[in-house]
């Protein structure tokens, strides 16, 4: 029959459009390149991705033919053991020339993202390292302002300054700084997203709430690591402060 001798076809959408058929693709007559004569187009599928999302989709034709050196087989996931040992059993038997070799497409899914997942992890990794760091300066730089500033934080304690506004003195100067880094790496990180998002034909549009979010938290993880010393230092005694003061002077 036509299927048997491979000279019957389907194609994918992109195929169908590119060549002008569109829906008047069933029954179109085409020939492959070394194929002796022509076949007929029968059906037409949907696109699909084939190769990795770093290309776009491109024009897919199927026939039926014996040139496969594998082939595909859809399995229940119930008992793998026995099922796999029976697939064997049925390549053994119709298949004797070729030893039975296996590999699952999931793996081929992550062998096909390998590069993406791997790049993720060590981001991940650094940006944990990198915000870890970063606090342990700031928790050390919280520490020192504030013992430079004993002195002036009892004297506002005296005068009635509340524990909330004292740790809001000490913060804002560590947050002013914080925010003048977000700004500075903003287009940087976007520059270098965009960059890499380049390699892909099909990617998320980066949006502004994105660096919005990431800010905030960036904010909130430097008020909540000033904010420990700032509230002991604002929880001082201002008395001992001023004795050890007066003692020293």
């Amino acid at each position: 029959s036509a299927a048997e001798n491979g000279t019957e076809y389907l194609i994918n959408e992109t195929f169908a459009r590119k060549i002008g058929w569109n829906e008047n693709a069933p029954g179109q007559q085409m020939r492959i390149a070394w194929m002796p004569s022509y076949g007929t187009v029968v059906g037409v599928v949907k696109d699909f991705h084939f190769n990795s999302l770093h290309h776009k989709i491109e024009p897919l034709c199927f026939r039926s033919g014996n040139l496969s050196s594998s082939i595909s087989i859809k399995i229940a996931a119930g008992d793998l053991p026995v099922t796999m040992r029976r697939v064997e059993e049925a390549w053994k038997t119709v298949i004797t020339d070729r030893p039975f070799d296996y590999e699952w497409l999931d793996d081929q899914f992550a062998k096909t993202y390998g590069a993406e997942t791997r790049l993720s992890s060590l981001i991940g990794i650094g940006a944990g390292l990198a915000v870890f760091i970063a606090c342990l300066g700031l928790f050390a730089l919280a520490m020192f302002t504030a013992e430079s500033r004993t002195k002036e934080i009892g004297i506002r304690k005296v005068l009635g300054a509340s524990v909330a506004g004292i740790t809001g003195l000490l913060a804002r100067d560590f947050l002013k700084l914080v925010l003048v880094a977000i700004v500075l790496a903003a287009p940087l990180a976007w520059w270098a997203m965009n960059e890499w998002l380049q390699d892909f034909a099909y990617r998320v549009e980066i949006r502004w709430w994105m660096f919005a979010a990431s800010g905030v938290m960036a904010v909130a993880v430097a008020f909540l690591t000033v904010s420990f010393q700032s509230i002991r230092a604002a929880l001082t005694n201002p008395r001992a402060t001023a004795y050890v003061y007066n003692t020293k002077n």
